[in-house]
């Protein structure tokens, strides 16, 4: 349902944009997620180009590729200055993340005119020239507001076991009905993020030929169609066995339902969403009175990883990164060590 809702809007947004965005569409290796997330991006600055008369087109179908060949570098500033003081639909400024995924975008557009396509369009590539905005929080205050937002320690199990004999109580009917039903599903799923730092559509696409609960891995497809085998916390494993056993019962499973993690809706049997999953876990952890998302239980899997091994490369290979470069966040998550340090200054400068 997930895969076909993206198809859906990738396919819409393409029939309003000139021929040469379907093909660069189809060259890229992007998920649905970011080509659709790109391809509003494309629109958006395709929009931009008309209303500035950098391009004649009287539709974003007709912009050309000599609208885009003419282009310099002060257009592009010129756009990112209009991106910096644009309003989102909450009525605020665009935040840095947002504009540079606008430049992503672009980037990823001009590398496929001028370099990748078959045929290269033109030379000049203008968004070589452009950088991406510096975020303005600091490593330090960015880690101080992620470990706020994460399970570390004892506060996961906390959780769990908050699902497991408590939540039931705080439902009404209605509720209580539904999460009867799907109690082990949910709580593998936290568990399996929390003992993996798989990314939440990751989770939703795992199939039961992925996991080998007696070897304790998981093969998966990762962003960008790589594949991968990762292991799998053994604390976490009991939960997912519990929910493997009533798997097929429960959600009236039949053989060619491959998907692990199942719905069961209007007498129905499907893969659950990645939305699901953003759902459920938001409603669980609203009621255990620690809002988060499911990246933040990647985050937790991350944080403590590195708290035990100091290696931001077996950090990145545990999360699917191709490089450190994400990781740095987490030696800055536990300050613990960075006030430990401090005071140890302070106690060499008494003695």
């Amino acid at each position: 349902m997930e895969t076909k809702k993206y198809l859906t809007l990738i396919d819409q947004e393409l029939n309003n944009l000139p021929s040469f965005i379907r093909e660069y569409n189809l060259s890229t290796n992007h998920s649905l997620t970011t080509s659709y997330q790109y391809l509003t991006e494309i629109r958006r600055f395709f929009d931009w180009l008309r209303h500035q008369s950098l391009s004649p087109a009287q539709s974003n179908a007709e912009v050309s590729i000599k609208d885009l060949a003419r282009l310099t570098r002060s257009d592009m500033m010129i756009y990112i200055d209009f991106l910096r003081h644009s309003k989102n639909q909450q009525g605020r400024l665009n935040s840095p993340t947002t504009v540079n995924r606008s430049i992503n975008a672009l980037r990823s557009l001009f590398k496929f005119l001028t370099i990748t396509a078959d045929k290269p369009f033109f030379d000049h590539n203008i968004m070589l020239k452009i950088q991406s905005l510096n975020n303005l929080e600091t490593l330090n205050y960015r880690a101080h507001v992620l470990e706020s937002h994460m399970y570390t320690g004892n506060l996961k199990y906390e959780f769990l076991e908050f699902l497991t004999n408590k939540y039931a109580s705080l439902c009404n009917k209605q509720a209580l009905a539904s999460f009867k039903v799907n109690k082990e599903r949910d709580i593998a799923i936290i568990a399996l993020i929390l003992g993996t730092g798989v990314r939440v559509s990751e989770c939703a696409s795992i199939n039961l030929s992925d996991l080998n609960l007696k070897e304790a891995t998981l093969d998966l497809t990762r962003k960008g169609g790589q594949k991968d085998s990762i292991p799998v916390a053994s604390w976490t494993l009991p939960y997912i066995a519990a929910y493997a056993d009533i798997r097929n019962k429960r959600y009236h499973a039949e053989k060619n339902d491959k998907a692990f993690f199942l719905t069961y809706y209007h007498k129905k049997t499907s893969r659950i969403t990645p939305n699901g999953i953003e759902r459920l876990v938001g409603k669980y952890s609203k009621a255990f009175g620690h809002p988060l998302t499911p990246h933040k239980l990647r985050h937790t899997l991350a944080s403590e990883l590195y708290g035990v091994t100091k290696d931001q490369v077996l950090v990145a290979q545990q999360l699917g990164q191709k490089g450190t470069t994400a990781t740095d966040l987490y030696t800055h998550v536990d300050q613990k060590e960075q006030r430990k340090a401090l005071d140890q200054l302070a106690n060499n400068q008494n003695n």
